[in-house]
């Protein structure tokens, strides 16, 4: 950032992330665009959210009264890396042929490993990317992609911050040892985490609607460690008048003292984000996650990475930044952001969303 910039000003084209060109080695925060999408089973589109986002961000007023003004602390989007494009060309190709049942069973047994083995050098991409981060104290940010993408991030903010917690929105458990056959899908990322991780604390999730038998099972069995706040849980408590902001609080204060922060688009009302790629009925308002945000930083918390996944401008790609998934995506991005900055001691709040 320069004395010269002007927050209120429109952001020039091709100015970055929010308008704001921050330099690599001033940036405090390192957003990692992952435009990879091989293991939808639904809706795909995913892939163009990095792009959607850019674009759309030039939109967004850079004064938040939530969390002040975090691009001060100066946001850096890192180019989407060539390889990371030919990898989701290649494992979207031979999943599609998967989906159509097309080949035979030697086939689909060499297709399917191909994909897995492409999954495996995302993920170490993503992991090496974050530690780069890490290694230079700056805030890690995983921007999707499908949400098998982050599994790289969190594995890397895991082995940096011994023991921390898990913040999970999604409409999905995504507990699932695999599926379809793939196995660092979108709906395994957590299962794989869980299994992959040596000193793993307290997960939180946050929305979850749609869930397998099996992932009932794994949160049954977790003994506490998983901790789902499920949609419907959360609606009675909303429907019977009782207070929001005490669930919230109960909930976070089973996580340790420091946080990740994985965030599905898919967890909020699909009013938000209708073209996500597995939308669900029901989920989180706008005002309602922010208040989870806005109470995580009340609670002392210090977040040490965090992911913003499945948005999507449409099977067909609008990254003109008019995308209205888009255009909730990238404020999303701006206020977890300033969320994350806040808890790391970056900021100040003008104020609050109102008294308990």
């Amino acid at each position: 950032m320069t004395n010269a910039f002007d927050p209120d000003a429109p952001a020039p084209p091709g100015s970055g992330l929010f308008g704001l060109g921050s330099p690599l080695e001033k940036a405090a925060v390192r957003v990692l665009p992952v435009p990879f999408e091989a293991t939808t089973s639904y809706r795909r589109g995913t892939a163009g959210g990095p792009l959607a986002i850019e674009a759309a961000s030039h939109q967004v007023d850079l004064h938040d009264r939530q969390t002040g003004r975090p691009y001060e602390s100066g946001i850096h989007l890192a180019q989407v890396a060539p390889e990371v494009v030919a990898w989701n060309e290649e494992a979207s190709a031979l999943a599609q042929r998967l989906h159509a049942q097309e080949d035979s069973s030697a086939e689909r047994e060499t297709m399917l490993a191909r994909v897995n083995a492409i999954g495996a050098e995302l993920n170490t991409f993503v992991f090496d990317r974050t530690r780069e981060s890490l290694n230079q104290g700056q805030l890690p940010v995983t921007l999707g992609g499908d949400h098998s993408v982050p599994y790289g991030a969190i594995m890397a903010c895991a082995e940096e911050h011994p023991g921390m917690g898990l913040l999970h929105f999604d409409a999905h458990a995504d507990l699932r040892d695999s599926y379809e056959g793939f196995t660092w899908s979108h709906a395994s990322v957590l299962h794989n985490v869980i299994g992959g991780a040596a000193d793993l604390g307290q997960i939180v999730q946050v929305g979850v609607r749609d869930l397998g038998e099996s992932e009932a099972r794994a949160i049954e069995k977790s003994g506490g460690a998983i901790h789902t706040v499920f949609d419907d849980q959360w609606a009675r408590t909303r429907l019977d008048g009782l207070s929001l902001r005490e669930l919230v609080r109960r909930s976070l204060d089973r996580l340790p003292p420091e946080v990740y922060v994985t965030f599905d688009v898919d967890g909020l009302d699909p009013s938000l984000c209708p073209q996500t790629g597995t939308p669900v009925p029901g989920g989180l308002t706008w005002h309602e996650a922010m208040l989870w945000l806005e109470e995580l930083t009340n609670s002392g918390r210090r977040i040490v990475g965090l992911d913003l996944c499945e948005v999507s401008p449409g099977p067909h790609g609008d990254l003109t930044g008019q995308s209205w998934d888009a255009a909730v995506g990238a404020r999303l991005l701006y206020r977890l952001i300033g969320t994350a900055l806040l808890t790391r001691g970056k900021g100040s709040r003008e104020s609050l969303t109102g008294p308990d």
